[in-house]
């Protein structure tokens, strides 16, 4: 459906393009003079404009001019008499116009109609193209979320179960968990995934700011604003928009948002007019809504509005046999990306990996391997974690999984890779390496026969601690 301004002097052919195009499902304004059409085009958003060329006062030629200046973005359509055939044509050329048609064919009406559904394909494209381009680096798939864990899969069922819906979501889950990617997933299994998917963190700008990003501005709303632009809902429409961090709304755009998602229309800053829209709204949060409620920091109603269906992302310390293949895909991930011959991790590595908490979940880890790998020299990746990351692990000490744990594997493997990073740190040098755990050089000595470690070859370099 197109939001069209037709404009031509005489009532009758306003009239007739009013009734076809209505039929065909769009929202039609119809005006009699050039002057009223600009003033139009300067206060509300429109997908399509058809205007007479030869007109009196303001003529069809400045009326184009006006459009291309205050919205660039509107197809633009001219129906003209006979003896205006020719400049019609020249304009059409220029590039400002993408159809023409003469006046007095009784195909007139089917001819524009046909034209405006024409302009709203190509309309369509751009729009899919802008979103499309704006998101380019990430992609809209279940297999973006990787793991092989129960409450991956379980995470993954509910996506499927959950995307054929048109219901609002809310997505909970701790900062760096994969909220945006569940959200993308989501799309990608829906009938909406051949339109675009939109993303926007709202704690990333001011109020005034955020309320022109998601419902765009009119010309001369405020300084700056010095064409039409359309908002992020009216670029998502038929997909899907994401709002990241919906906490940090402030109440009064909180009560905006609930009018649109009550409403289902939006109205630019600055304009008069409401437009339509037909988005699916996802949102996010890493906060406890529930308790902002409560504090009086947000609203109620918005809440029983975004969370029509919950989805709790979980952290990455409640599906850690997740961690040896995110590392994995990590390594090739950034190997590739530095053209570095990177293939495999240092045998103490995943254990390090594993028996860390990661407070900052997934894209902690991520950052973690993206770090080790562009320093590394060889083939072969060592890890070593900051030395504040002891204090990551929850205070009543490191999590056990489900299946439990085998105690003295377990500790053994701990003592075995402490060993190894302290020879690492310090160069080889047993004394120094001894102090660093607080050991003595005989019972160090002791735990090197114990773990069957050679001192010359279980530390190649340091890699270096970075901190997150």
């Amino acid at each position: 459906m197109a939001t069209v301004l037709v404009c031509d002097d005489e009532s009758d052919i306003c009239k007739m393009l009013d009734v076809a195009l209505r039929r065909e499902g769009h929202r039609v304004e119809t005006v009699t003079s050039g002057e009223v059409a600009i003033r139009k085009l300067e206060s509300s958003l429109f997908d399509v404009l058809i205007t007479d060329m030869k007109m009196p006062g303001v003529n069809g030629l400045e009326v184009l001019r006006a459009a291309a200046t205050t919205c660039p973005d509107a197809e633009r359509i001219v129906i003209t008499a006979h003896e205006d055939f020719e400049t019609a044509r020249r304009v059409a050329e220029s590039g400002g116009v993408f159809h023409y048609f003469v006046k007095g064919s009784s195909n007139l009406p089917l001819q524009v109609a046909h034209a405006v559904r024409q302009a709203m394909e190509k309309l369509s494209l751009k729009r899919q193209n802008l979103a499309f381009k704006r998101d380019a680096a990430q992609h809209n798939s279940l297999d973006n979320l990787v793991g092989s864990s129960a409450p991956v899969q379980k995470l993954k069922q509910t996506i499927q179960t959950v995307a054929g819906t048109g219901s609002t979501i809310l997505i909970r889950g701790e900062s760096g968990t994969g909220k945006e990617l569940v959200a993308r997933a989501v799309h990608g299994c829906s009938p909406r995934n051949g339109d675009p998917f939109v993303s926007i963190n709202c704690g990333a700008f001011p109020e005034t700011l955020l309320e022109s990003e998601l419902f765009g501005y009119m010309k001369g709303a405020f300084t700056g604003a010095n064409q039409n632009k359309r908002g992020l809902f009216e670029v998502a429409n038929n997909g899907t928009i994401f709002l990241d961090e919906i906490s940090e709304m402030t109440p009064t755009m909180q009560v905006k948002l609930l009018r649109v998602l009550q409403e289902r229309v939006i109205r630019p800053v600055g304009g008069t007019s409401e437009n339509p829209i037909d988005v699916r709204v996802i949102a996010a949060t890493n906060k406890n809504l529930e308790d902002m409620i409560t504090a009086g920091d947000f609203r109620e109603d918005l809440y029983y509005r975004i969370s029509v269906i919950p989805i709790y992302v979980p952290p990455l310390r409640d599906r850690g046999e997740d961690i040896k293949i995110l590392a994995c895909h990590f390594l090739k991930k950034f190997a590739a990306a530095m053209g570095k011959p990177i293939h495999h991790f240092d045998p103490e590595a995943l254990d390090l990996l594993k028996a860390y908490d990661w407070p900052g979940n997934v894209r902690q880890l991520e950052n973690t391997i993206e770090r080790c790998v562009a320093m590394e020299m060889g083939e072969e990746l060592h890890v070593d974690l900051p030395s504040e990351g002891a204090k990551s692990v929850r205070p009543n000490g490191i999590t056990i999984p489900r299946e439990g744990v085998d105690f003295d594997a377990y500790v053994s493997g701990v003592e075995k890779s402490l060993i190894q990073s302290a020879l690492r740190r310090e160069n080889n040098v047993q004394t120094h390496a001894a102090n660093l755990l607080k050991l003595s050089y005989r019972s160090f000595r002791h735990l090197l026969k114990k773990h069957n470690i050679d001192p010359e070859t279980a530390a190649v370099r340091s890699v270096g601690a970075g901190r997150f």
